[in-house]
């Protein structure tokens, strides 16, 4: 099918999902997240590892706030939370429970919800000019997008009071520095840079890399006892696996291992 508000395309096995909405800087609105959804759908079948950037001028300048938010005229009270549940929250959780690695490209401003998605990655590359915002508090909202979930365990609770409570920019040097992001590379080679690191998960064992992402999401929420019987089960499930004896093969025959798409 085609896409309005993104693009989408899959070549050597890594999908880019581009926001493409240049007259609201890409903002998020619900048209646009159903696009999202689908388009990551479709990369978890087609591609081994998914990007997430935008195109032009930022990532996502956060929820379309010329849409309805929630309000209805056949409501007596607004509702601000409700396309949460139909749409963002869904998005959220589908890139968290994707079959391969995320990797968030984030060009501009990643702002309001377009932070939560940014941050949802499992690798996060940032062009110098990026910068990350929770403006909510400046229009009497509240973080959505699971940002305050994904902020508090990233940064500590402390930071992301400050980034949440004052709604102040945060530059991809300071994000670098707190934590937030994994590389700050130029604006000119920040979806190189993420090819790059995409085809290095891309040509790597499948289902391990989607073990580990998926052991070290649990990690964040499991006691100790709970994650060791999470790894385990995991190891039995990548040593049951083609890439597991692809891997011994290779390294007894002193050959880089070769693994195939599951």
């Amino acid at each position: 099918m085609s896409f309005e508000k993104i693009t989408y395309e899959v070549q050597d096995d890594i999908a880019v999902i581009a926001f493409n909405d240049p007259k609201t800087m890409n903002a998020a609105g619900v048209d646009t997240i159903d696009e999202l959804s689908l388009a990551l759908e479709k990369a978890g079948d087609e591609a081994r590892c998914t990007i997430i950037t935008g195109n032009g001028r930022g990532f996502c300048s956060g929820a379309n706030l010329s849409g309805n938010m929630g309000g209805g005229k056949s409501e007596r009270k607004p509702d601000a939370g409700r396309e949460l549940d139909r749409a963002y929250n869904p998005f959220i959780k589908a890139i968290r429970t994707h079959p391969h690695p995320v990797i968030t490209a984030v060009n501009g401003a990643a702002a309001g919800v377009g932070c939560s998605i940014a941050l949802a990655g499992d690798f996060i590359v940032a062009a110098e000019s990026a910068y990350f915002l929770q403006a909510f508090r400046r229009i009497g909202l509240v973080p959505d997008g699971g940002s305050t979930y994904l902020l508090t365990r990233a940064i500590g609770r402390a930071r992301a009071m400050e980034m949440t409570l004052f709604g102040e920019k945060i530059p991809a040097a300071k994000a670098l520095e707190w934590g937030l992001v994994n590389r700050v590379v130029s604006d000119d080679s920040l979806l190189d840079e993420a090819r790059n690191y995409a085809k290095q998960l891309s040509d790597g064992p499948t289902t391990a890399l989607s073990l580990i992402r998926d052991l070290v999401w649990q990690a964040e929420d499991n006691d100790f006892d709970n994650q060791l019987q999470a790894e385990r089960f995991a190891q039995r499930t990548a040593g049951r696996s083609p890439d597991f004896a692809e891997g011994v093969k290779a390294f007894l025959e002193k050959r880089p291992a070769d693994f195939k798409k599951v």
